[in-house]
């Protein structure tokens, strides 16, 4: 197998960070996307979609999303199981896995994408240019803050996000709160079950990475 993996974006750390906690050692290939690798015409012969992270599978297979690369590791390498081993806890992990992406993700792109201005007429991961839009950028702030309270509330009695163990979920949603700094917001201490939810997972050898 092969993993293409830039060491400053949050998607290819998600996927970094499945692979550590399944205690696996994937040949890895650096692509820096602040010198604009993934644009180049080798990355786009391995992917031409221009995004990270890519692996590359045994059967020579190219997944170019986490939820792919996700499941076929949890298939391939069963132990430890990072995304459920019952019907719940399958469908809890799943859904706070893409409800995070939606809701959470989704907010940091926008207010980091249509916001700094380094980005400009790069809007959109992928080939194509697409000029910022102010608006998205200030509405993907108040999202992000939505989602801090929301993610709040689920943790006050909870260890971990979507089952009795860390899960992919806990990893998509650790990946996206830590993330959130590149936009200036931060768990603080009016976020008690967030934060301390957070400093667990960070703590974790995986997110060292």
């Amino acid at each position: 197998m092969i993993f293409y993996d830039c060491s400053t974006a949050p998607s290819p750390r998600r996927a970094r960070m499945f692979i550590a906690e399944k205690g696996l050692e994937i040949e890895t290939r650096e692509v820096s996307m602040i010198k604009g690798e993934q644009l180049s015409p080798e990355f786009l012969a391995v992917n031409p979609g221009a995004t990270i992270p890519v692996l590359i599978t045994e059967s020579g297979q190219m997944l170019n999303e986490n939820i792919g690369i996700a499941a076929y590791l949890e298939a391939a390498f069963p132990e430890p199981p990072l995304m459920g081993t019952t019907p719940d806890e399958k469908g809890a992990i799943l859904g706070w896995t893409a409800t995070t992406e939606s809701q959470l993700g989704m907010a940091v792109a926008e207010a980091l994408r249509n916001g700094n201005p380094h980005m400009k007429g790069r809007a959109l991961p992928g080939p194509e240019n697409f000029e910022q839009i102010p608006e998205l950028a200030a509405r993907g702030i108040t999202r992000i803050h939505l989602f801090f309270d929301k993610l709040n509330a689920h943790l006050a009695d909870r260890e971990f996000l979507a089952a009795d163990q860390f899960s992919l979920a806990d990893i998509t949603a650790f990946v996206f709160v830590d993330f959130a700094r590149v936009v200036k917001i931060r768990v603080e201490d009016t976020h008690p079950n967030l934060k301390r939810w957070y400093e667990a997972c960070k703590a974790r050898p995986s997110a060292q990475l």
